[in-house]
């Protein structure tokens, strides 16, 4: 009987021996075997392992993908205009062990507070390297990878790999949106005058162009038409003369009857002269008027 209340215990506290002994790995979790707070092994498989009981430690840390969102900041770029920025950042364990040593006891919540610093410090480096425009671009994708990549060097040294950084906003302080958008309105008005006046002096340039196009089709018409108005006053005058020399006394009584009709019509100027006048001849008889006078033509 004594045996068997001995025997009862001793089973136990083997059974208490065996379970410490035994820990599992979960697949989303990388393990440590500490000893008196020294890495013994690593154990990143999941499954069953073992370890020293009541001499060894094991803690584990996650093995997924964390995130890491940073508080909003205040960042100066290249123009001096300065800009409030957040971003968001995603990163995972990739060495526990330099891990372990950067952070000891603190775990994630120590890793969230060294990233966070190295993270805002690389935007604030590289925030300054170029204009507020590069930064309120819809297209910032080589801007947040310049960020990352820079970080992704820094946090190698405590076993940590970013994977990504986003900027999740980018805006104006409250303070500066006023001067901003006045900034904006006059860089738009000076703009818009540089337009006005190019446009202006393209008008003028065309204008000019179009007067001196009108005063060229001008002259080259008026010069056609006394061309053709000397042609035709050619051909009128051979006609008269022609005519002239076929029968001289009826080419001025046509003449003299153009000159009547001309004159004596309504509303013409009153004539004053003499009854006798050459003008009148051919009124005075139906002969022509002899002597070498010529009848009076009227054009």
């Amino acid at each position: 009987m004594f045996r068997k209340q001995l025997l009862i215990p001793a089973v136990a506290a083997v059974i208490f021996v065996g379970m410490s002994s035994v820990f599992i790995v979960d697949e989303r979790e990388k393990a440590l075997v500490l000893q008196f707070g020294q890495v013994k092994a690593v154990k990143e498989a999941p499954g069953l392992s073992f370890k020293l009981p009541f001499i060894q430690d094991v803690v584990t840390y996650d093995d997924r993908i964390l995130s890491l969102p940073t508080q909003p900041m205040e960042v100066t770029p290249l123009d001096d205009r300065r800009l409030v920025v957040d971003a968001f950042a995603r990163w995972r364990i990739v060495d526990v062990v330099k891990f372990r040593e950067a952070v000891g006891t603190g775990g994630e919540a120590r890793a969230r507070g060294l990233l966070d610093q190295i993270i805002n410090a690389e935007i604030f480096e590289v925030m300054g390297t170029v204009p507020s425009t590069t930064v309120l671009s819809d297209d910032r994708t080589p801007l947040m990878n310049r960020i990352r990549d820079q970080a992704r060097l820094k946090s190698a040294s405590i076993g940590v790999e970013i994977i990504d950084v986003r900027l999740t906003r980018t805006d104006l302080p409250k303070q500066n949106l006023a001067s901003t958008f006045a900034r904006m309105r006059a860089e738009r008005e000076r703009e818009a005058t540089d337009e006005i006046a190019r446009g202006g002096e393209a008008a003028q340039r065309v204008r000019a162009t179009a007067d001196r196009t009108v005063i060229e089709l001008t002259s080259e018409a008026q010069k056609q038409a006394e061309v053709v108005r000397g042609e035709a006053d050619a051909t009128r005058n051979g006609i008269y003369a022609e005519a002239f020399g076929r029968d001289p006394e009826f080419f001025a009584f046509t003449r003299s009857l153009t000159a009547y009709e001309r004159a004596l019509q309504s509303g013409n100027s009153k004539i004053v002269m003499q009854p006798d006048s050459q003008f009148f001849e051919y009124m005075r008889n139906d002969q022509a008027p002899t002597g070498d006078t010529e009848t009076v033509p009227i054009r």
